[in-house]
């Protein structure tokens, strides 16, 4: 589709989690590209610093609105918004969601802006909120990994990018300083080591710690690797118990690296292993090879056009989500009692380390009936 109007200045929409800024990073190049717009991203705290990573963006907002899980609502800030985006004069807006996702309060956002032209997806008729409603049919009539759901919505307008990899800038200086930080954690820079994530922003989406230990002792046993244990500030204490309960060539990387480092020190990696969290999409659009060891809550956010493989796993029913849209998911379209074993780790991770890594399909099998 050939876009039929211009738009010069766009607002990106994106108030979640790092991984979930990723994975709208496509359908933001495809603005990009098909308006040669300046693109601005409203996002939260905690995505902010992926929007610096991605080179389409020109501008970043930082809000972390009440309708969104964060441990700092900003009410205030959330209130003086409408006043600096009337400033801004945009002449679109465009709301990224989760099928599971009420986009409302953002196109109300939008809406009471000014801004004239407003896209998103919606399962209600939201009449003259939206100059551009596309009807939402996820899950009931089709799931799309969140990629291309983004990339679809975009469409609509016209917009398209031959390249629809996920990427983030090279930064040979942030790479000097994660190697130089991993040197003095004591890890031989010069030998080959593995990444394992086990932090997470959701405790439905964890791994067992006791099979992290497992696993991360055959890898150093069997397969003579060093083992990095990688996390945010809040998570160093996490690293640091599984770092000292696994024992020699395995280290603490917990809250060591800037989010710049950390894609550099993926970059860097032979293999990361690690739950569904943002880590995984950074290894994505770093070109690492990924295990992924993945809770069954929401099978479309699979690292986009990675190689690797998916493990899944049953979370426990205690920690079920209460939404009705991933409930019907999780209860009538995903497997159920799926284990993950260290065994069936270290079988992936050998044939991924000998080049026998695939890419990962958008929506894998093992995700979904």
């Amino acid at each position: 589709m050939m876009p039929q109007l211009k738009y010069n200045n766009i607002l990106c929409i994106r108030p979640d989690n790092l991984g979930d800024l990723l994975m709208s990073s496509p359908a933001i190049r495809a603005l990009k590209e098909t308006f040669q717009a300046k693109i601005t991203v409203l996002t939260s705290s905690m995505a902010a610093g992926a929007a610096h990573l991605i080179p389409e963006i020109d501008d970043v907002m930082v809000c972390d609105f009440p309708w969104v899980k964060t441990s700092t609502p900003d009410e205030s800030g959330f209130l003086n918004l409408i006043p600096l985006l009337r400033e801004r004069n945009f002449d679109l807006a465009v709301v990224f969601t989760v099928y599971s996702q009420n986009p409302l309060p953002a196109v109300m956002l939008a809406y009471l802006s000014g801004i004239p032209a407003r896209l998103a997806y919606c399962r209600e008729n939201p009449y003259e909120l939206l100059t551009h409603w596309v009807p939402d049919e996820e899950p009931y009539t089709r799931i799309k990994h969140q990629v291309r759901r983004d990339l679809d919505l975009v469409a609509e307008l016209g917009a398209s990018s031959e390249n629809e990899l996920l990427t983030i800038r090279e930064d040979q200086y942030a790479q000097k300083e994660a190697l130089k930080k991993t040197h003095q954690a004591g890890v031989d820079t010069k030998r080959p080591w593995l990444i394992l994530h086990a932090g997470v922003s959701e405790q439905k989406r964890a791994y067992p710690h006791n099979l992290w230990i497992e696993t991360a002792k055959t890898l150093i046993n069997k397969l003579n690797y060093q083992v990095l244990f990688t996390g945010s500030a809040g998570e160093k204490a996490l690293t640091d118990q599984l770092a000292a309960e696994t024992g020699k060539s395995s280290f603490s990387l917990g809250g060591c690296f800037t989010l710049n480092e950390f894609g550099e020190l993926i970059r860097k990696s032979r293999l990361v292993i690690s739950v569904n969290t943002g880590t995984v999409h950074l290894a994505a659009a770093a070109n690492t090879p990924v295990i992924v060891l993945y809770a069954l809550t929401n099978p479309q956010h699979a690292p986009w056009k990675a190689l690797g493989q998916i493990l899944p796993f049953s979370p426990p029913a205690n920690l079920e989500s209460k939404n009705e849209i991933v409930k019907y998911v999780c209860s009538e379209l995903l497997p159920r009692n799926k284990i993950v074993s260290p065994a069936d780790i270290i079988e992936v991770t050998e044939l991924i380390l000998n080049g026998g890594a695939q890419i990962i399909k958008e929506i894998p099998d093992q995700l979904i009936l």
